[in-house]
């Protein structure tokens, strides 16, 4: 099979609208003070902001009218319209199709992990998850995911990022996931688009998320999730940063050869120098990570790859996730039977390696892993 080639750079468009999302704390006192309004305002807009998940100035009644016109004109320009909303799993999984300013297209999924008991015990409290976009397409050309068919369209303003996940903590707390209202509690960068190369606005988006409130979201680092392909220069410098969030490698085949042609960014940095920089994560911020691996029928679920990955990750501070392949359209490729997988979780936990299979969620409306396209609606 000959392999895509690889987009770093996303195509110029136009620049989004400047967001209050886009700022840090000096830069939203230096924009109010520009308006000619009192600095203490920005703390102000940040609590209606990131504490109320309120970004329609004329719902922020503690202003007076003429400045909250001006603020909508200046700061709070819509960044993110809803354009479809699908329900899976009960209601428990949205997926949402946002239309950017320019017309661009991307999508996030919104799920919720209700509690979990074992003999009576809680294992797990409730959780709520989003997964978002980082771009709107993705130049990574991964053959088995139906983002990467679609190509880069262009990367997403901090903003476009944060608006996501503000979107989904209004959306939990209003109840509108089966089981009631509840608190966003996770952010996983597994949508659209490879986040490392769109680092600088993925970096900010992160402190937007985990500065603490009313600056920020306030989540836990621990939390959220940035997932790669192994872009290795970006990951080591996610390493200095020292932002603490859990990294997770999306590998999907443990030898050059098979790789090159499931994740072609693999001919720039294979296996092992995407490893090595993974255990310089690791070495720099104490976390472990993540191993992200799609199981495809017959293409890369064989006993002797599953030991090569046991042997290659025995020594290492990692996890694997395992994640049965979700069908996309037009794809020669199928998930790998159950007792395949059972074998292959087999043969890794033989090694002292630990596993986990991912609980696929939404893949009736393509919402699940490596099926997010922002197909538009037809006619």
């Amino acid at each position: 099979m000959t392999s895509l080639p690889l987009v770093f750079e996303a195509p110029r468009r136009g620049n989004p609208p400047r967001h209050f999302a886009d700022l840090d704390p000096a830069a939203r006192r230096a924009a109010v003070t520009e308006l000619g309004l009192p600095a203490f305002r920005a703390d102000q807009l940040a609590r209606h902001y990131y504490a109320r998940f309120e970004n329609d100035p004329a719902a922020m009644t503690d202003l007076p009218p003429a400045m909250r016109e001006q603020l909508a004109v200046s700061l709070f320009r819509p960044m993110l319209t809803p354009v479809r909303t699908l329900e899976a799993d009960k209601g428990t999984t949205r997926k949402t199709l946002w239309k950017l300013h320019d017309g661009a297209l991307v999508e996030s999924v919104l799920m919720r992990y209700p509690a979990k008991f074992k003999n009576g015990v809680q294992v797990r409290s409730d959780r709520i998850t989003v997964c978002v976009s980082s771009q709107a397409g993705c130049g990574m050309a991964c053959p088995f995911c139906a983002t990467g068919q679609g190509g880069l369209t262009r990367n997403l303003s901090t903003a476009e990022i944060v608006e996501q996940v503000v979107a989904a903590a209004r959306a939990a707390a209003a109840g509108d996931l089966a089981g009631g209202p509840g608190r966003l509690s996770n952010v996983v960068f597994m949508g659209m688009g490879e986040p490392l190369a769109n680092y600088n606005r993925l970096s900010a988006a992160l402190h937007r998320l985990i500065d603490p409130a009313p600056g920020g979201l306030g989540l836990s680092r621990r939390s959220i999730t940035v997932s790669t392909v192994g872009l290795v220069p970006a990951i080591l410098k996610l390493a200095d940063e020292d932002l603490g969030v859990t990294l997770a490698v999306s590998l999907h085949a443990p030898d050059d050869e098979l790789r090159n042609t499931l994740v072609p960014v693999n001919t720039r940095w294979n296996v092992a120098e995407v490893l090595a920089a993974a255990d310089t994560y690791v070495e720099r911020t104490g976390r472990r990570y993540s191993i992200e691996y799609a199981m495809i029928r017959g293409v890369n679920d064989q006993p002797w790859r599953a030991e090569l990955l046991g042997d290659l990750l025995a020594p290492r501070l990692a996890h694997v996730n395992l994640i049965p392949l979700n069908p996309t359209p037009g794809s020669e490729w199928d998930a790998s039977p159950k007792d395949v997988e059972a074998e292959f979780v087999r043969l890794l936990e033989v090694r002292g390696v630990a596993v986990t299979v991912r609980d696929t969620r939404g893949s009736d409306i393509d919402g699940a892993c490596g099926q997010l396209a922002a197909a538009p609606l037809e006619g």
